[in-house]
């Protein structure tokens, strides 16, 4: 029996064929999958549901799950934490608190989106197919810290903050504030008890 073999035209064709799907609409519905169930609770079933592709796509447009995760993060710091920086431009330290919880509170609680902060969710991972996830995680969360420090640094030797202030204390509680927002929004906090969260968080800021 002959074997048909494809003319070099047709098979570049085929080579070349574009994907039959969005890259970017597929990576925004894996990142949503990511941030409601966290990297351990997401199965490739519900991503290739999610995306509305087939795993041979998955593979072959983002790698495996571990790869793909990684883009949907770098989508989610793209889109979702630009407060961050936003918060570092603001006149006063305490602006800067302000801005940077109240930035947090209504990235955790959306309408349009999961609640809780994906970043939060995977650096609490434990899984050993998780390890390598969450050492990222925390690397990239000690680059928004160090920028943090700096700026309040920068507000105690301008003398808005007491020359006494500890800085790298100051840090610690608003990580703190911001990581115990995201679990109660996760687990059903109301935007309302949030924003008394951050109003009794900022009446312990220390004043000139």
């Amino acid at each position: 029996m002959e074997t048909a073999v494809a003319s070099p035209e047709k098979a570049s064709a085929i080579k070349g064929r574009p994907r039959e799907f969005c890259a970017d609409a597929a990576l925004a519905a894996a990142l949503r999958v990511f941030w409601s169930k966290g990297y351990e609770g997401t199965s490739l079933t519900d991503l290739t549901e999610a995306m509305g592709i087939t795993r041979p796509s998955l593979y072959a447009a983002f790698g495996n799950k571990e790869a793909l995760f990684r883009k949907a993060l770098d989508l989610y710091e793209q889109e979702k934490l630009c407060y961050i920086s936003a918060s570092l431009d603001q006149p006063t330290a305490r602006e800067v608190a302000r801005h940077l919880l109240w930035g947090s509170m209504e990235n955790q609680t959306s309408s349009c989106e999961p609640h809780g902060c994906l970043g939060v969710i995977s650096a609490v991972a434990c899984g050993v197919e998780a390890e390598s996830i969450r050492r990222d995680v925390l690397e990239r969360g000690k680059v928004a810290r160090v920028a943090l420090i700096q700026r309040l640094e920068r507000a105690r030797a301008e003398g808005d903050l007491p020359a006494d202030a500890d800085v790298e204390g100051l840090t610690s509680f608003l990580y703190a504030i911001v990581q115990g927002m995201a679990v109660q929004a996760g687990a059903g906090a109301t935007r309302e008890d949030l924003i008394r969260l951050i109003d009794t968080s900022l009446l312990m800021w220390p004043s000139k």
